[in-house]
């Protein structure tokens, strides 16, 4: 993986030296991890100048000297030098700042989209004669598009979510309350090797059942109810996504079929859409003119999905009024749903890789069922 994280700061490296900067400071802890393979809390990575006459090009994970911060589990490359700040408390990120202008660089690229004010300010005042610019989202641009090592931990990730799943279902339901079942949800992920859950896991039933970001309740799970899940894993930073819906205890009614087959028709539009070259809209498009047509497009959310990667929402987002086409190898969720007010709702969620059709088109990486289940 060495050579991995040394080729991404090459590139990150190519792009802020094209824009004029001689050295560039990285904040964003995702973004930290995505160039070095760690982010401690709280930690920064300075991309040094090229080097010159007696000058190395060694770059610095700079971490606060907190003694229970010490580095477990996933190690930075070995080409990082790793670099505790001056002072107890101190801010590793203006730490940078002064190393930078010590090591020679006359500009210094910065995430301000990750900064605040007084950190800018307190940047500038580090190492006055060190003229800032703006590295905007140069690097979360060059983590959409993921090489097959990120693939291959987003397709654990699944494994070990749909695992989750899959074995909830197969115990007992009626009389457990939404925050009982989430929790227990987040106990297997780890069990089966996540570091944590993705997000949030939701959990709702009967009228909860379909909201979006539904936070769980000690509302108790009754017969006849739609139950919602949506739960993802970490795996090794990498997060993914998976959706399903299922009726308790009985047959489900025929407003719940139609309701269900109606989101499943629009989910599946949207997954069909996933190639490369296709906009980020006509995704959005696809799934939400089938239930628009069905006079549920109100309810339908701002937008269709987005993408997945060591954040859970990253670029793209698939959305009527997103810029931009797919590429091959990004990683996204199509989750569509309805919600009836008082009555509950559906949504089902999937996190897919784009595909070229010469391979098989998307790659579906969570594979729980999609049947409506009477559990």
């Amino acid at each position: 993986m060495s050579e991995v994280y040394a080729a991404r700061r090459t590139r990150l490296r190519e792009r802020f030296a094209a824009a004029g900067s001689e050295a560039a400071l990285v904040s964003r802890s995702a973004n930290v991890r995505y160039l070095c393979g760690a982010a401690p809390h709280g930690s920064a990575l300075l991309l040094m100048p090229e080097p010159g006459p007696g000058r190395d090009a060694v770059d610095l994970l700079l971490c606060p000297p907190d003694p229970a911060a010490e580095l477990v589990g996933d190690r930075p490359d070995e080409e990082v030098r790793v670099v505790a700040v001056p002072a107890a408390g101190g801010d590793a990120a203006v730490a940078g700042a002064g190393m930078a202008a010590e090591a020679g660089a006359g500009s210094l690229a910065v995430e301000e989209h990750d900064l605040s004010v007084a950190r800018h300010r307190a940047l500038a005042a580090a190492a006055p004669r060190l003229r800032l610019t703006d590295l905007d989202c140069a690097v979360e641009q060059q983590r959409v598009v993921k090489d097959e090592s990120e693939i291959a931990a987003l397709r654990i990730a699944a494994e070990i979510s749909d695992q989750a799943l899959g074995e909830l279902l197969e115990s007992i339901l009626v009389g457990r309350t939404e925050r009982h079942l989430a929790l227990e949800l987040d106990r297997r992920l780890i069990d089966h090797g996540a570091t944590g859950p993705a997000f949030p896991t939701i959990v709702g039933s009967g009228p909860h059942a379909g909201r979006a970001g539904h936070i769980p309740t000690d509302r108790r799970v009754e017969e006849g109810d739609f139950l919602c899940i949506c739960l993802g894993a970490n795996y090794r930073g990498y997060r993914c996504e998976v959706g399903r819906t299922f009726v308790i205890g009985t047959s489900p009614a025929d407003w719940q079929i139609e309701l269900y087959e109606l989101v499943f028709a629009a989910q599946r539009a949207g997954r069909e859409t996933l190639l490369p070259g296709v906009e980020y809209r006509e995704v959005d498009r696809a799934a939400r003119q089938v239930l628009e047509a069905a006079g549920h497009g109100e309810g339908f959310g701002a937008r269709t999905g987005h993408g997945v990667g060591l954040e859970r929402d990253e670029e793209p987002r698939l959305a009527p009024s997103a810029m931009g086409k797919l590429d091959a190898c990004v990683p996204v969720t199509v989750e569509p749903g309805v919600h009836l007010p008082g009555r509950g709702g559906v949504r089902i969620d999937d996190t897919l890789v784009v595909r070229p059709e010469a391979d098989g088109g998307p790659e579906l990486l969570t594979i729980t069922t999609k049947e409506l289940l009477a559990l």
